[in-house]
């Protein structure tokens, strides 16, 4: 069981500065709903060039909510020059601590506030600028990896997970990371293998199955567990899928666009473009 301080569950229940800005002056937005965290920062100066306003919207779990609801709070009446210094230790901090394996909700609060203040500079920054997708589950880029575990210190795959969720998923990509982080230390320089994906075949309805149930199982199930949540594969008819959800993943008010954007959409990248992901009610 996680423990979460009395300052980080406050901001949870009750986050500040939720919601948008009209004309803001500069916006950032990172993460993916497909990855089950996503993040729009906005922010507005004032003449003397402080941030006057800060404002966000977030899909992910509490962690996310109170990391960018104390960002929020950290940046008002700061200017761009203090606001860039914000680490993710510094957003954790702020918090009273912040479980291990949440840490990554502070990074991505870390992430929008650089793309926001690069939005306000018209600096054209992305996110995966300059890196090889190194975890497929969550899109994660070597460049990410290596940045957070000299910014942290980090110095197993477990840890990398907790801070960039890479190597949450299949587990496939740990070589990978494992050569980054040492990489990243210094110890070692090796190049890192590139995956090459295979190209599609025709199905049987057996092995569409099969590969249905390898996805959810390896792709899908490990993010929505990360969030307190499940899914339980319960039938199919051709390209039809039969899922129902469960944990807090059930009762979530997100839950068909979760479906739809995420299930869905992993099961045609990674089986059939021809799948449709139909829920049921147990």
């Amino acid at each position: 069981m996680w423990n979460y301080s009395e300052k980080l569950k406050d901001h949870f229940y009750n986050p500040r500065n939720v919601g948008i800005i009209e004309n803001p002056d500069g916006v950032g937005e990172v993460g993916s709903l497909a990855c089950g965290d996503a993040l729009k920062l906005m922010i507005k100066l004032d003449e003397k060039g402080m941030i006057s306003d800060a404002k966000f919207q977030t899909f992910g779990c509490g962690s996310a909510i109170a990391s960018a609801s104390a960002l929020t709070e950290m940046i008002i009446g700061k200017t761009l020059e203090e606001a860039e210094k914000i680490t993710n230790r510094d957003i954790a901090d702020y918090l009273d601590g912040m479980p291990q394996e949440k840490m990554h909700c502070s990074v991505m609060g870390r992430e929008a506030l650089e793309a926001a203040i690069a939005n306000y500079r018209k600096v054209d920054v992305g996110k995966k600028e300059e890196g090889e997708i190194v975890c497929q589950c969550f899109g994660i880029t070597d460049t990410e990896i290596i940045r957070a575990v000299r910014e942290n210190g980090l110095t197993t795959v477990e840890q990398v997970k907790n801070y960039t969720k890479a190597g949450g998923g299949c587990e496939t990509c740990h070589p990978k990371i494992e050569a980054l982080i040492a990489l990243a230390q210094g110890e070692q320089k090796q190049e890192v293998p590139r995956e090459v994906p295979a190209p599609k075949k025709r199905l049987s309805n057996i092995q569409k199955m099969k590969l249905v149930e390898e996805t959810l199982e390896r792709e899908i199930r490990p993010a929505l567990k990360a969030d307190g949540g499940d899914i339980d594969l319960i039938d199919m008819d051709g390209n039809r899928v039969f899922v129902a959800l469960r944990g807090m993943c059930s009762s979530c008010p997100s839950s068909g666009f979760t479906l739809e954007k995420y299930v869905e959409g992993k099961l045609r990248e990674l089986v059939s473009e021809d799948i449709v992901v139909v829920e049921v009610k147990s």
